[in-house]
């Protein structure tokens, strides 16, 4: 069982729309190691599978002849809306039929308790058959959930919403944020996180951009898939903690001192991004801090070095060239 948990805008479901799609092509993971292909399975609670899950596998590029989606139950000669908490009996059986599931998705995950999701034992009991299930079809759970409010900078599987039990439960807790601040080349930072794993590393992840596209088949309508960037080292918590830093401490306290910070490390020439961050690092500048005082100064990053795609082209910071500094250069 994974769990998936994030802010809301994060785009917990294009990511995940995005791993289906990996899953029925046997494509390759953000690490480039090959999936093996195979069939999934899609509960959604809140999306509909017409007017927006399809519209965002279809251009992650998904076989959705692959793809099957959990909509009612038929119980004699009535239908009725699919329930989690009660319904693993007509799934494993539909499972069965499909066979080849590799995947099976759960959104929310939550819809998966009929009791209180915020007491442990209901959370185990109502979450246990959904386990039971994908262990007996030898397939991954991947159950989406969101982040509490106010529980920033706590550990990331306490921020689930609900009980604890949701992150005790899963053997592996992913988690999706994005920064405050912008990058380097103008774009929002996402970060997709390991947060827990109780069967390898708990660290680390990749960042990643929601890309807006018009889908082939309907001129006129765009949808959102992931495309995934490079890879991120450090613990979730820490990782987040950057992410979520936001708010300006005025020109009195930490802010001020940045920007005298960085203007004595830019005075005498452009800087390299990493080698920025390296010595805001050493003098106990956070990320966060260092981008809002980039900002205030009017700091634009330019990309240097060679041609588009070359391994030698960086990202660099130099003060912005005011006509008092043009006339002191001259002199």
């Amino acid at each position: 069982m994974h769990v998936f948990g994030g802010a809301p805008g994060t785009g917990k479901t294009t990511i995940s729309m995005g791993l289906a799609a990996t899953v029925t092509t046997g494509g390759r993971w953000p690490d480039g190691s090959r999936s093996s292909a195979g069939n999934v399975v899609i509960w959604s609670g809140e999306d509909d599978p017409a007017d927006t899950l399809i519209p965002r596998l279809a251009p992650s590029g998904a076989d959705l002849s692959r793809v099957y989606f959990i909509a009612d139950i038929r119980e004699g000669n009535e239908r009725r809306s699919f329930d989690p908490a009660r319904d693993m009996e007509p799934l494993r059986r539909k499972l069965a039929e499909i066979g080849g599931v590799r995947l099976l998705i759960v959104d929310p995950v939550v819809s998966a308790i009929a009791g209180d999701s915020h007491k442990n034992a209901e959370v185990r009991r109502g979450l246990q058959p959904l386990v039971d299930l994908a262990g007996a079809m030898r397939c991954a759970l991947l159950g989406i959930t969101h982040f509490s409010k106010g529980t920033g900078g706590r550990d990331p599987v306490e921020r689930l919403t609900g009980s604890l039990a949701f992150g005790a439960l899963a053997r592996v807790v992913l988690v999706a944020a994005k920064h405050q601040e912008e990058g380097d080349d103008g774009r929002t930072v996402r970060l997709f996180c390991r947060a827990k794993s109780n069967i390898g590393p708990d660290d680390g992840g990749f960042e990643y951009d929601l890309h807006q596209a018009e889908l082939k088949t309907h001129p006129g309508i765009f949808a959102s898939s992931v495309l995934w960037g490079e890879a991120v080292e450090g613990a979730a918590r820490e990782l987040l903690a950057t992410a979520d830093a936001t708010g300006d401490d005025g020109e009195g306290g930490t802010l001020a001192d940045a920007k005298r910070f960085l203007a004595d490390l830019l005075v005498d020439g452009p800087q390299p991004t990493k080698t920025i961050k390296a010595d805001a690092d050493g003098a106990g500048y956070s990320w966060a801090t260092i981008r809002r005082a980039q900002k205030a100064l009017g700091i634009e990053p330019a990309k240097e070095g060679g041609h588009f795609g070359a391994t030698r082209q960086q990202w660099l910071w130099r003060l912005p060239v005011t006509e008092h500094a043009q006339r002191e250069h001259l002199q």
